[in-house]
Protein backbone atom coordinates (compact mmCIF):
# COMPACT_ATOMS: atom_id res chain seq x y z
CA UNK A 1 0.00 0.00 0.00
CA UNK A 2 0.82 3.40 -1.52
CA UNK A 3 1.15 6.37 0.91
CA UNK A 4 -0.75 9.53 0.21
CA UNK A 5 -1.66 12.99 1.41
CA UNK A 6 -4.05 13.07 4.34
CA UNK A 7 -2.98 10.12 7.18
CA UNK A 8 -3.71 12.91 10.10
CA UNK A 9 -4.14 10.47 12.62
CA UNK A 10 -0.94 9.03 11.86
CA UNK A 11 1.06 11.58 12.35
CA UNK A 12 -0.86 12.80 15.27
CA UNK A 13 1.06 10.15 17.08
CA UNK A 14 4.55 10.90 15.58
CA UNK A 15 3.96 14.40 16.45
CA UNK A 16 1.74 14.33 19.72
CA UNK A 17 -0.76 16.87 18.58
CA UNK A 18 -4.36 15.77 18.54
CA UNK A 19 -5.70 15.01 15.14
CA UNK A 20 -8.17 18.06 15.80
CA UNK A 21 -5.64 20.57 15.91
CA UNK A 22 -4.34 19.61 12.53
CA UNK A 23 -4.48 21.87 9.44
CA UNK A 24 -4.53 19.17 7.05
CA UNK A 25 -3.07 20.80 3.22
CA UNK A 26 -1.72 17.48 1.99
CA UNK A 27 -4.44 16.39 -0.32
CA UNK A 28 -5.54 18.75 -2.54
CA UNK A 29 -8.91 18.76 -1.66
CA UNK A 30 -11.19 21.61 -2.57
CA UNK A 31 -11.18 22.37 1.35
CA UNK A 32 -14.58 24.47 0.74
CA UNK A 33 -16.36 21.27 -0.89
CA UNK A 34 -19.73 21.15 -2.03
CA UNK A 35 -22.55 21.44 1.29
CA UNK A 36 -24.00 18.09 1.87
CA UNK A 37 -27.68 18.60 2.89
CA UNK A 38 -27.95 17.76 6.70
CA UNK A 39 -31.50 16.08 5.72
CA UNK A 40 -30.63 13.01 3.94
CA UNK A 41 -33.47 10.90 2.64
CA UNK A 42 -34.02 8.16 5.73
CA UNK A 43 -35.11 5.35 3.13
CA UNK A 44 -31.04 5.23 1.69
CA UNK A 45 -30.11 3.56 4.58
CA UNK A 46 -32.09 0.57 4.30
CA UNK A 47 -32.27 0.36 0.18
CA UNK A 48 -29.49 -1.37 -1.73
CA UNK A 49 -27.71 1.00 -4.47
CA UNK A 50 -30.08 0.71 -7.66
CA UNK A 51 -28.46 1.88 -10.84
CA UNK A 52 -31.72 3.13 -12.30
CA UNK A 53 -31.28 5.86 -9.84
CA UNK A 54 -30.91 9.71 -11.08
CA UNK A 55 -26.78 9.58 -10.68
CA UNK A 56 -25.83 7.93 -14.22
CA UNK A 57 -28.24 10.77 -16.12
CA UNK A 58 -26.64 13.79 -14.04
CA UNK A 59 -23.19 12.68 -14.88
CA UNK A 60 -23.80 12.12 -18.60
CA UNK A 61 -25.08 16.27 -18.30
CA UNK A 62 -22.39 17.27 -16.08
CA UNK A 63 -19.57 15.47 -18.41
CA UNK A 64 -21.26 16.12 -21.69
CA UNK A 65 -20.88 12.32 -22.44
CA UNK A 66 -22.51 9.63 -23.77
CA UNK A 67 -21.43 6.74 -21.77
CA UNK A 68 -20.22 6.53 -18.21
CA UNK A 69 -19.39 4.32 -15.40
CA UNK A 70 -20.10 5.10 -11.84
CA UNK A 71 -17.19 3.32 -9.75
CA UNK A 72 -15.92 3.30 -5.84
CA UNK A 73 -13.90 6.29 -6.61
CA UNK A 74 -11.57 6.80 -9.55
CA UNK A 75 -9.05 4.55 -7.66
CA UNK A 76 -11.57 1.53 -8.42
CA UNK A 77 -10.98 1.93 -11.90
CA UNK A 78 -6.82 2.54 -11.56
CA UNK A 79 -7.00 -0.91 -9.90
CA UNK A 80 -9.69 -2.52 -12.38
CA UNK A 81 -7.98 -1.44 -15.81
CA UNK A 82 -4.72 -2.96 -15.58
CA UNK A 83 -6.39 -6.50 -15.18
CA UNK A 84 -8.13 -5.88 -18.50
CA UNK A 85 -4.67 -5.97 -20.46
CA UNK A 86 -2.49 -9.24 -20.99
CA UNK A 87 1.38 -7.80 -19.87
CA UNK A 88 2.48 -4.95 -22.31
CA UNK A 89 4.44 -1.76 -21.91
CA UNK A 90 3.08 1.62 -20.07
CA UNK A 91 4.39 4.80 -20.45
CA UNK A 92 3.39 7.25 -17.50
CA UNK A 93 3.96 11.00 -17.69
CA UNK A 94 6.10 11.86 -14.32
CA UNK A 95 6.22 12.77 -11.83
CA UNK A 96 2.45 11.57 -11.24
CA UNK A 97 0.01 9.55 -8.69
CA UNK A 98 1.49 7.09 -7.68
CA UNK A 99 -1.06 4.26 -7.89
CA UNK A 100 -1.26 4.12 -11.77
CA UNK A 101 2.57 3.34 -12.01
CA UNK A 102 1.98 1.04 -8.79
CA UNK A 103 -1.07 -0.52 -10.27
CA UNK A 104 -0.27 -1.45 -13.83
CA UNK A 105 3.53 -2.85 -12.19
CA UNK A 106 1.05 -5.07 -9.75
CA UNK A 107 -0.45 -6.64 -12.51
CA UNK A 108 2.93 -7.40 -14.46
CA UNK A 109 2.67 -4.57 -16.87
CA UNK A 110 6.39 -3.20 -17.94
CA UNK A 111 5.70 0.60 -16.69
CA UNK A 112 8.33 3.35 -17.91
CA UNK A 113 8.14 6.85 -16.72
CA UNK A 114 8.54 10.01 -19.02
CA UNK A 115 8.27 13.80 -19.48
CA UNK A 116 5.70 14.86 -21.54
CA UNK A 117 8.37 16.09 -24.66
CA UNK A 118 10.16 11.86 -24.18
CA UNK A 119 6.81 10.77 -24.84
CA UNK A 120 5.94 12.84 -28.37
CA UNK A 121 9.22 10.86 -29.94
CA UNK A 122 8.86 7.82 -28.18
CA UNK A 123 4.61 6.89 -28.22
CA UNK A 124 5.41 4.25 -30.59
CA UNK A 125 7.32 2.05 -28.18
CA UNK A 126 4.25 1.89 -25.77
CA UNK A 127 0.65 0.43 -25.65
CA UNK A 128 -0.64 2.18 -23.13
CA UNK A 129 -0.41 6.15 -22.00
CA UNK A 130 -1.27 7.54 -18.86
CA UNK A 131 -1.58 11.02 -18.56
CA UNK A 132 -2.89 13.12 -15.43
CA UNK A 133 -4.46 16.83 -17.18
CA UNK A 134 -3.73 18.61 -14.92
CA UNK A 135 -0.62 16.37 -13.42
CA UNK A 136 -0.69 15.86 -9.65
CA UNK A 137 1.70 17.05 -8.76
CA UNK A 138 3.73 19.25 -11.40
CA UNK A 139 0.34 20.89 -12.52
CA UNK A 140 1.53 20.06 -16.31
CA UNK A 141 -1.32 20.75 -19.05
CA UNK A 142 -1.48 19.49 -22.13
CA UNK A 143 -2.94 20.41 -25.20
CA UNK A 144 -6.36 18.71 -26.51
CA UNK A 145 -5.02 18.25 -30.25
CA UNK A 146 -1.30 16.69 -28.47
CA UNK A 147 -3.46 13.82 -26.52
CA UNK A 148 -5.93 13.13 -29.08
CA UNK A 149 -2.07 12.63 -31.34
CA UNK A 150 -1.15 10.07 -29.04
CA UNK A 151 -4.44 8.58 -28.68
CA UNK A 152 -4.65 8.39 -33.00
CA UNK A 153 -0.98 6.57 -32.67
CA UNK A 154 -2.32 3.82 -30.36
CA UNK A 155 -5.10 3.22 -31.87
CA UNK A 156 -2.83 1.66 -34.92
CA UNK A 157 -2.71 -1.30 -32.81
CA UNK A 158 -5.64 -1.36 -30.38
CA UNK A 159 -3.66 0.37 -27.34
CA UNK A 160 -5.21 2.89 -25.05
CA UNK A 161 -4.74 6.47 -23.79
CA UNK A 162 -6.09 6.96 -20.15
CA UNK A 163 -6.55 10.35 -18.88
CA UNK A 164 -7.29 10.99 -15.47
CA UNK A 165 -9.29 14.21 -15.60
CA UNK A 166 -9.43 14.32 -11.50
CA UNK A 167 -8.53 17.96 -10.74
CA UNK A 168 -10.20 19.18 -14.52
CA UNK A 169 -13.07 20.44 -12.98
CA UNK A 170 -12.12 23.93 -12.65
CA UNK A 171 -11.70 24.25 -16.62
CA UNK A 172 -14.39 22.22 -18.39
CA UNK A 173 -13.43 22.98 -21.50
CA UNK A 174 -10.26 21.54 -21.74
CA UNK A 175 -12.23 17.85 -20.74
CA UNK A 176 -11.89 15.17 -23.26
CA UNK A 177 -14.96 14.38 -21.97
CA UNK A 178 -17.56 15.71 -24.59
CA UNK A 179 -15.70 13.98 -27.58
CA UNK A 180 -17.58 11.54 -29.60
CA UNK A 181 -17.12 7.84 -27.67
CA UNK A 182 -14.24 6.13 -29.57
CA UNK A 183 -12.16 2.83 -28.64
CA UNK A 184 -9.08 3.48 -26.62
CA UNK A 185 -10.01 6.69 -24.59
CA UNK A 186 -10.13 6.41 -21.29
CA UNK A 187 -11.40 9.25 -19.25
CA UNK A 188 -11.02 9.19 -15.51
CA UNK A 189 -13.06 11.48 -13.37
CA UNK A 190 -13.62 12.17 -9.39
CA UNK A 191 -16.04 13.85 -7.23
CA UNK A 192 -12.89 14.29 -4.73
CA UNK A 193 -11.15 16.82 -5.47
CA UNK A 194 -12.96 19.74 -6.85
CA UNK A 195 -16.55 18.93 -5.11
CA UNK A 196 -14.04 17.76 -1.92
CA UNK A 197 -16.34 14.30 -1.40
CA UNK A 198 -13.51 12.77 -1.04
CA UNK A 199 -15.13 10.19 1.85
CA UNK A 200 -18.36 8.99 -0.70
CA UNK A 201 -15.86 7.13 -2.48
CA UNK A 202 -17.30 8.26 -6.11
CA UNK A 203 -15.35 8.37 -9.42
CA UNK A 204 -16.63 7.56 -12.82
CA UNK A 205 -14.97 6.25 -16.15
CA UNK A 206 -16.01 7.42 -19.68
CA UNK A 207 -15.03 4.82 -22.39
CA UNK A 208 -16.46 2.94 -25.20
CA UNK A 209 -19.52 0.79 -23.57
CA UNK A 210 -17.31 -2.55 -24.56
CA UNK A 211 -14.52 -1.66 -22.12
CA UNK A 212 -17.17 0.14 -19.55
CA UNK A 213 -19.47 -3.41 -19.30
CA UNK A 214 -15.94 -5.34 -18.55
CA UNK A 215 -15.16 -2.75 -15.70
CA UNK A 216 -18.77 -3.00 -14.45
CA UNK A 217 -18.00 -6.55 -14.50
CA UNK A 218 -14.78 -6.25 -12.16
CA UNK A 219 -16.47 -3.97 -9.88
CA UNK A 220 -19.52 -6.04 -8.55
CA UNK A 221 -22.24 -5.38 -7.60
CA UNK A 222 -23.27 -2.31 -5.61
CA UNK A 223 -20.04 -0.49 -5.86
CA UNK A 224 -21.05 2.88 -4.14
CA UNK A 225 -23.66 3.00 -1.73
CA UNK A 226 -27.13 4.78 -2.16
CA UNK A 227 -26.58 7.28 0.43
CA UNK A 228 -23.06 8.05 -1.73
CA UNK A 229 -25.20 8.06 -5.12
CA UNK A 230 -27.96 10.53 -3.91
CA UNK A 231 -24.64 12.77 -3.06
CA UNK A 232 -23.38 12.51 -6.02
CA UNK A 233 -26.05 13.56 -7.62
CA UNK A 234 -26.92 16.34 -5.83
CA UNK A 235 -23.46 17.82 -6.37
CA UNK A 236 -23.14 17.13 -9.72
CA UNK A 237 -26.75 19.13 -10.09
CA UNK A 238 -25.91 22.21 -8.50
CA UNK A 239 -24.62 24.74 -11.06
CA UNK A 240 -25.12 27.58 -8.94
CA UNK A 241 -22.07 25.76 -6.89
CA UNK A 242 -20.08 24.60 -9.78
CA UNK A 243 -19.93 28.64 -11.24
CA UNK A 244 -19.00 30.19 -8.18
CA UNK A 245 -16.62 27.73 -7.00
CA UNK A 246 -14.83 27.96 -10.50
CA UNK A 247 -14.53 31.62 -9.69
CA UNK A 248 -12.91 31.18 -6.53
CA UNK A 249 -11.07 28.82 -6.55
CA UNK A 250 -8.34 30.03 -9.07
CA UNK A 251 -8.05 33.08 -7.00
CA UNK A 252 -6.94 31.54 -4.09
CA UNK A 253 -4.34 29.39 -5.77
CA UNK A 254 -2.61 32.01 -7.30
CA UNK A 255 -3.22 34.01 -3.12
CA UNK A 256 -1.08 30.50 -2.13
CA UNK A 257 1.48 30.89 -4.75
CA UNK A 258 2.01 34.57 -3.74
CA UNK A 259 2.34 33.65 -0.08
CA UNK A 260 4.57 30.65 -0.35
CA UNK A 261 7.08 32.90 -3.25
CA UNK A 262 7.12 35.31 -0.25
CA UNK A 263 8.94 33.27 1.75
CA UNK A 264 11.29 32.03 -0.94
CA UNK A 265 9.12 28.83 -1.59
CA UNK A 266 7.69 30.37 -5.30
CA UNK A 267 5.88 27.10 -6.56
CA UNK A 268 7.44 24.82 -9.51
CA UNK A 269 3.74 23.88 -10.69
CA UNK A 270 0.37 23.81 -9.69
CA UNK A 271 -3.78 23.99 -9.99
CA UNK A 272 -6.37 25.55 -8.80
CA UNK A 273 -6.58 23.39 -5.59
CA UNK A 274 -2.98 22.81 -5.00
CA UNK A 275 0.75 24.22 -5.65
CA UNK A 276 4.24 22.43 -6.22
CA UNK A 277 7.09 23.40 -4.99
CA UNK A 278 10.30 21.79 -5.80
CA UNK A 279 12.98 22.67 -3.08
CA UNK A 280 15.72 19.66 -1.84
CA UNK A 281 15.13 21.25 1.77
CA UNK A 282 11.94 19.90 1.37
CA UNK A 283 11.81 16.91 4.39
CA UNK A 284 13.10 19.97 6.52
CA UNK A 285 10.21 22.13 5.62
CA UNK A 286 8.01 19.30 6.02
CA UNK A 287 9.41 18.33 9.52
CA UNK A 288 9.17 21.65 10.71
CA UNK A 289 5.40 22.68 9.29
CA UNK A 290 4.44 19.27 11.06
CA UNK A 291 5.65 20.63 14.33
CA UNK A 292 3.51 23.31 14.30
CA UNK A 293 0.52 20.82 13.35
CA UNK A 294 0.65 21.69 9.42
CA UNK A 295 0.70 19.20 6.90
CA UNK A 296 1.97 19.21 3.74
CA UNK A 297 2.79 16.14 1.32
CA UNK A 298 6.33 15.58 0.84
CA UNK A 299 7.61 14.06 -2.49
CA UNK A 300 10.95 12.34 -2.44
CA UNK A 301 12.04 11.81 -6.11
CA UNK A 302 12.02 15.14 -7.30
CA UNK A 303 12.35 16.23 -3.79
CA UNK A 304 8.76 18.50 -3.38
CA UNK A 305 6.11 19.75 -1.47
CA UNK A 306 2.51 20.02 -2.14
CA UNK A 307 0.35 22.35 -0.55
CA UNK A 308 -3.11 22.55 -0.91
CA UNK A 309 -5.77 25.28 -0.38
CA UNK A 310 -6.22 26.74 3.12
CA UNK A 311 -10.24 26.50 4.02
CA UNK A 312 -10.04 29.87 6.12
CA UNK A 313 -9.01 33.27 7.00
CA UNK A 314 -7.52 31.50 10.35
CA UNK A 315 -6.18 28.86 8.20
CA UNK A 316 -4.31 31.32 6.17
CA UNK A 317 -3.11 33.07 9.06
CA UNK A 318 -1.55 30.41 10.65
CA UNK A 319 0.20 29.00 7.50
CA UNK A 320 1.52 32.02 6.99
CA UNK A 321 2.59 32.35 10.82
CA UNK A 322 4.54 28.71 10.74
CA UNK A 323 6.17 29.99 6.94
CA UNK A 324 7.60 33.57 9.02
CA UNK A 325 8.55 30.76 12.02
CA UNK A 326 10.48 28.51 9.55
CA UNK A 327 12.41 31.86 7.68
CA UNK A 328 13.17 32.62 11.20
CA UNK A 329 14.65 29.67 12.03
Amino acid sequence: MLNHGGRIHAYAKQYGIAPKDWLDLSTGINPNGWPVPEQIPAELWTRLPENEDALIDQAKTYYQCEHILPVAGSQAAIQILPTLRSACRVAILSPAYEEHRHCWQQAGHEVVALESFELDQQIDMFDVVIVIHPNNPSGETFDRQRLLNWLQRLQMRNGWVIVDEAFLDITPEQSLAPLPCQHGLIILRSLGKFFGLAGVRVGFVITHPDLLKQIAEKSGPWPIASVSRWIASQALADNNWHQQSRQYLPQHAQRLADLLGQYLLPPSGGCSLFQWVKTNNAPNIHHQLAQQGILCRLFDSPAALRFGLPASEQDWLRLETALQQFMQS
